[in-house]
């Protein structure tokens, strides 16, 4: 049995994407559901797809949601691919100061609005070792 982490879970990986409807397929025909329901963040001008891997992780496909934004330069940049790691854990706020005190750079001075009404933060993948790693809090309020 697989021991569950007391305060961390990966909740899930983001993979960028130019079309949801077209890279959804690809997963699907592996065997994974997406959800339907297409969420648009405009403050980070992105338009998410979610799949459940088991009874926490997923999979979100990320597509730019207009002509700017991270997404749609990660795309011009780098091209399709795995974007970033998602650990979601208890208290945001509190993980990312004790981060920034072991020297971890965040993208964000304090957390913002993601997907799936949470709050969430970066670090910077240059004090990661080349993979940026968002943490995430359900936003109950």
């Amino acid at each position: 049995m697989i021991p569950e982490l007391k305060d961390c879970v990966l909740d899930h990986i983001a993979i960028a994407v130019n079309n949801i409807d077209e890279s959804v397929k690809i997963y699907e025909d592996l065997g994974l559901k997406f959800s339907e329901e297409r969420e648009v963040v405009k403050e980070q001008a992105v338009t998410t797809a979610f799949a459940h891997v088991d009874q926490h992780a997923h999979i979100e496909l990320l597509e730019p949601y207009g002509e700017t934004g991270p997404i749609h330069k990660f795309l011009e940049k780098k091209g399709p691919g795995i974007h970033h790691m998602c650990f979601r854990v208890k208290d945001v706020v509190k993980t990312c100061e004790d981060l920034k005190s072991k020297g971890y750079k965040l993208l964000n001075e304090n957390p913002v609005k993601g997907a799936n009404n949470c709050l969430v933060n970066f670090l910077h993948p240059k004090s990661t070792g080349g993979v940026l790693i968002e943490v995430s809090q359900p936003n109950d309020k």
